[in-house]
């Protein structure tokens, strides 16, 4: 078992893959470069089972329809943002990207709480970490002690919060009550940006000094 960090699309948005020893994998904000994503997968022979959208901000929901409908997988995203991936003012596409808007087909699965998510043999623990977008979720994969948390939390900072639905204060109250309630040594896999761990992000985040 183990994961991948790839860097896509027009911002190098931080793309996961989770692999596991079959070569089975979930793959984790899709921004960009579709095609080269896939052609990634076939030379390395690994079979996706789902995408999982920790948001549906443009720079982390490029390629999902390349890769969805190349390997004929599904997606899943947070009810509260159901109607983002097609609409390309709340992904931020039009805003950002001009005449290169984005709008996909809506996402196969509605994450509507927190809870357990099982895909194939992956069992994750969803929580609702909302505050950069309202329907941001983040990914805990216990057998190998990592988040896939967006753009919640970063190494040394803070996802931004000036965006549609943004609210600061409910980002902070996500990441102390939900994301550095999960042990020290979790790695935080961030959006953007090198991995972080949780400890490090509560001795030394700057934004956390008061929690």
């Amino acid at each position: 078992m183990n994961w991948k960090q790839i860097p896509l699309g027009p911002l190098q948005t931080n793309c996961y893959l989770l692999i596991n020893d079959q070569k089975e994998a979930v793959i984790f904000d899709p921004g960009g470069n579709g095609p080269e994503l896939n052609a990634y997968l076939k030379k390395e022979g690994i079979e996706p089972l789902a995408i999982l959208l920790t948001h549906a901000h443009f720079d982390h929901i490029g390629a999902v329809d390349d890769v969805r409908n190349e390997w004929g997988i599904d997606v899943y995203l947070h009810t509260n943002e159901s109607a983002w991936l097609g609409d390309a003012t709340k992904n931020g596409s039009a805003a950002f990207l001009g005449n290169q808007v984005i709008m996909l087909k809506d996402a196969d699965h509605l994450i509507q709480e927190e809870g357990t998510l099982s895909i194939g043999p992956f069992n994750f623990s969803v929580y609702e970490t909302p505050g950069h977008s309202p329907g941001s979720v983040s990914f805990y994969f216990e057998p190998l002690e990592i988040v896939f948390s967006g753009d919640a939390l970063f190494a040394g900072s803070i996802g931004r919060t000036d965006l549609r639905e943004g609210n600061h204060q409910q980002l902070l109250d996500s990441i102390h009550d939900k994301l550095l309630e999960l042990p020290e040594n979790t790695i935080v896999a961030s959006g953007h940006g090198t991995t972080t761990t949780i400890g490090q992000e509560m001795d030394s985040n700057p934004f956390l000094s008061g929690f």
